[in-house]
């Protein structure tokens, strides 16, 4: 290491040189590397969710997540598969491996969805197929206060929200 070092305070121009290229090379990617405000990242987990009114969370166990947890393990590139049962409801969350196709896994899932579905209670809802999107997220919360009354922030927040909605690429 000291070798290293004694060789580099030797060769001062050189060691400049490399510096000063690093730094104009650095500088020129940082202007030409394209940005995106709201890049459209994939988020691997896939869910479906049955609904069947009045079915108890050990039922929906039995007779919602059972049969579809079957014909789900078949799809390739699961990482983790979690099931939840709640009053009325069954929700199965499918986690993908990093680098997934979005679109055939969610074909290969809707597949396996409509032919567990001949499993599935007569009274029960037709399963709904979602995936995790960070477009489904807000990208902007705004949180108003102020020693004024509560309608004057009540309109003052309606009047943002109209604002915002009325830029082109807010979705409302």
């Amino acid at each position: 290491m000291k070798r290293l070092l004694e060789i580099l305070l030797e060769h001062t121009r050189p060691v400049l040189l490399i510096l000063g290229f690093c730094l104009v090379a650095g500088s020129y990617a940082y202007k030409t590397m394209p940005l995106e405000a709201e890049p459209d990242v994939i988020i691997p987990i896939i869910i479906v969710e049955m609904t069947h009114e009045g079915i108890s969370p050990e039922d929906a166990e039995r007779l919602l997540i059972r049969p579809m947890e079957k014909e789900l393990r078949s799809i390739e590139g699961v990482k983790e598969m979690t099931a939840n049962a709640r009053e009325g409801v069954g929700t199965v969350v499918l986690e993908f491996e990093a680098g997934f196709d979005n679109k055939a896994a969610l074909e290969d899932v809707r597949s396996a969805v409509d032919i567990a579905e001949a499993e599935l209670p007569e009274d029960t809802d037709k399963p709904r197929v979602q995936e995790i999107s960070f477009a489904l997220f807000p990208a902007l919360v705004v949180g108003l206060s102020g020693d004024v009354p509560e309608r004057t922030l009540v309109q003052l927040a309606r009047n943002l929200e109209d604002a915002i909605e009325t830029i082109p690429a807010v979705l409302n």
